[in-house]
């Protein structure tokens, strides 16, 4: 397809600049000041923003084994609705994701779809049980792009520094879950004043802090790479930090909940907000943005976690953990991050789609010639109030629901190719 964005401002890897883009054959061809082909398609971007394509990678698309709570069809759509088009796929599916068989179905499933991209993740251990490797050669040379036994911490330190060593020697990084599951004990909310006074069992931070102080120290001995998810702490972002200036090779992510919310919104009793890790305080949040800031936590991901209304509409020590929240990230992160002050846009541009892609290898990621047209447009002017049921996913589980937010996408596209136009 050959594709003319005239009038932009174009958000780069190190600014903001007025320019049109050129697209042909699925590639950035030219960025130039003013660009004239009357052979090309025209997309007039005048008073919007054009940003590379979101990369999110850390998504629940729920396929195979879920699909009630969402399928590898109905993520694609939300994706490109939030202008994301590059997805990474956690493995704890049914059966879940830990060889080569079932990734290569997920690739499959994607191609079929032909939306936004899709990769998945391998589970480090067979069942996600924490007990024994999953065959990782194997599901590497199938497409898979990092290892991960999301929703459960690896509890067994030496099963650890196996996964770590043997996912090295094949070109992957461990992306951990931080959870010492036996002082969460049953935690289905922050442990604190709001735990107390609503009755709801609480999850110190020290559980999550405790595993990533271990994930940092496998990782300095053994000098390999691993990658931190869903940062909540204050405390955890100060590990995280005196570990890089130490030269330790960790990365980590946190996700729009963490720097907008706070367990205030535990009072409600509303399900929609039970998200594990939990939202926690206010210094929480405020620490978060400042390790966003300063690139402690290098990026923003959603880990959307869709869920059927049978999993939400109950007690809420039963309920399902976990939000939906891939259309909404992009409008909720420049909201609270971008119109705040505390970023400016083409940082958080580059925490939601150059970061992702330099974490885990991925083409792309910013705008440029000669890398993959993955494109959103995106109109920051315009507001709208967030509304669940008006969700593509077949998870409607936000706890945003009547939030004003701003960032429209008008049009996605991937390697070229309309997948979204609003």
């Amino acid at each position: 397809m050959k594709l003319l964005i005239k009038n932009g401002t174009l958000v780069l890897k190190d600014g903001e600049k007025k320019a049109d883009l050129l697209v042909e054959d699925g590639k950035i061809v030219k960025i130039a000041d003013k660009i004239y082909n009357k052979q090309y398609e025209v997309i007039d971007a005048s008073g919007k923003h054009v940003i590379p394509g979101l990369i999110d990678m850390h998504v629940h698309l729920r396929e195979p084994g879920f699909e009630g709570k969402e399928d590898i069809l109905s993520g694609s759509k939300a994706a490109v609705k939030g202008g994301v088009t590059q997805v990474c796929c956690m493995p704890n599916t049914n059966p879940v994701c830990d060889n080569a068989v079932v990734a290569s179905y997920i690739n499959s499933r994607a191609k079929e779809v032909n939306l936004c991209k899709i990769h998945p993740i391998g589970a480090i251990t067979k069942g996600e049980q924490g007990e024994t490797l999953s065959d990782i050669g194997k599901m590497k040379s199938a497409g898979v792009v990092a290892l991960s036994d999301d929703g459960k911490s690896v509890m067994n330190s030496y099963i650890m520094r196996l996964a770590m060593e043997y996912a090295n020697d094949f070109g992957l990084k461990c992306l951990c879950h931080c959870e010492d599951a036996n002082l969460v004990d049953g935690g289905v909310v922050n442990e604190g004043y709001n735990s107390t006074v609503t009755g709801l069992k609480g999850s110190p931070r020290a559980a999550e802090d405790i595993m990533i102080a271990r994930e940092i120290a496998l990782s300095e001995s053994l000098n390999i790479p691993v990658h931190i998810c869903h940062v909540s702490t204050y405390s955890g972002v100060e590990i995280i930090r005196s570990a890089k200036a130490r030269g330790v090779k960790v990365t980590a992510e946190t996700c729009p909940h963490y720097f907008s919310l706070t367990d205030d919104i535990i009072t409600s009793y509303d399900t929609f907000t039970k998200v594990n890790p939990p939202v926690r305080e206010q210094r929480d949040v405020d620490e978060i943005i400042r390790g966003l800031k300063d690139g402690t936590l290098d990026c923003i991901v959603t880990d959307h976690a869709p869920h059927s209304v049978k999993d939400k509409q109950v007690e809420y020590n039963i309920a399902a953990f976990g939000i939906s929240g891939i259309e909404t990230s992009l409008a909720i992160s420049y909201t609270y991050l971008v119109k705040t002050r505390k970023l400016k846009l083409y940082e958080l541009i580059n925490r939601m789609s150059k970061a992702p892609a330099e974490i885990l290898n991925l083409d792309g990621g910013e705008l440029k010639e000669g890398a993959p047209a993955d494109i959103a447009i995106v109109d920051f002017a315009k507001s709208y109030t967030i509304d669940g049921n008006k969700f593509v996913s077949k998870g409607k589980n936000t706890p945003f629901n009547g939030y004003k937010v701003y960032g429209v996408v008008d049009y996605t596209l991937v390697d070229g190719e309309i997948k979204f136009k609003n």
